[in-house]
């Protein structure tokens, strides 16, 4: 049993969801291959050879893998799938946009989103917004598996894996990308952070939102985060956005300022280990899931809270 992960790189450095994606791998057995495909990507390929629980590193490295279109990707693992019984990549939005191609590619049901291991064919992933928990068995000859990184522990570094280099598919020229917009912050990422302000419709404005929620994210080192409701009102960008939709998170501390708590919001932040609700309405269903929850008026509360932090 031979399992392949695609690793989420930026050509230098691997990024914090491959890591929980092989130690996903690694519960569920067998030689956990790390596929880097990229252009000069030598210093994530380095980096990946260091993970814990890898036994080979494989390095595509061509022209064509720069932009790491799914498109591109898909062929690349497709012409090499038949070596694997399970193919594995992180639920994020690269996750999310190349395997569901190669699950259609082999003619295989995609199992999404794992959050448990129960044996090499048998896994547990969230349905119905994360109410219920699925325990599925597959009988596919390729596994085609998206983890949910916050389930999983990510594995140490120190380990000296074998690199090889991998043949590159033909350029399929099916996409090109014209341009990429990053969001330049001083704070944490939002996936990876430890603590996460969010805010939600009842900060009234986008105004509102960085006027009472920046210094208190600041005060507490934290990343920010939003509800799709404040997220479409125009508060704040689409990367802010916390949900079913949006991403998914498990922070040490999440902070949830004006936010109601629907279920596809809720099912993006109740793995958090701590959560704060900060809401006037005493029955919004926030209160459900918060393990302190304080019924009052933001307005008042959040530069209270943010003055006695120092």
């Amino acid at each position: 049993m031979t399992i392949l992960v695609i690793a989420e790189h930026d050509q230098q450095t691997i990024k914090s969801a491959t890591l929980n994606t092989v130690a996903a791998a690694v519960k569920i057995g067998g030689e956990v291959h790390l596929l880097v495909a990229g252009s000069a990507c030598s210093g994530a390929a380095a980096q990946a050879a260091t993970l814990q629980g890898v036994a080979k590193v494989l390095v595509a490295d061509a022209a064509q893998y720069e932009t790491q279109t799914a498109e591109n990707l898909a062929a690349l693992v497709l012409a090499n799938a038949s070596a694997y019984t399970h193919i594995l990549a992180p639920a994020t939005t690269f996750g999310k946009n190349l395997l569901p191609r190669v699950a259609a590619l082999l003619d295989v049901a995609q199992i999404s989103e794992i959050t448990a291991v129960e044996s090499a064919d048998t896994f547990v992933r969230p349905i119905y917004a994360g109410n219920a928990m699925a325990t599925v068995q597959s009988q596919d000859p390729v596994k085609v598996i998206t983890v949910r990184t916050t389930a999983f522990d990510p594995v140490a570094t120190g380990a000296a894996a074998s690199v090889e280099s991998l043949a590159a598919a033909a350029d399929t020229g099916l996409t090109v990308l014209q341009g990429r917009e990053l969001t330049k912050s001083e704070r944490p990422e939002l996936g990876a952070a430890k603590i996460i302000v969010s805010g939600g419709r009842g900060l009234g404005s986008g105004e509102n939102y960085h006027r009472l929620l920046e210094p208190l994210a600041d005060k507490l080192g934290a990343a920010l985060g939003a509800s799709r409701a404040a997220v479409d009102a125009g508060f704040v960008p689409n990367d802010y956005q916390v949900g079913q939709t949006g991403k998914v998170v498990a922070p040490q501390l999440y902070v949830a300022v004006g936010i109601s708590g629907a279920i596809q919001h809720l099912a993006g932040m109740k793995d958090s280990k701590v959560i704060v609700a900060i809401n006037k309405d005493p029955d919004a269903p926030i209160f459900q899931v918060a393990d302190y929850g304080l019924v009052a008026d933001l307005f008042e509360t959040v530069p209270q809270l943010e003055n006695s932090l120092g």
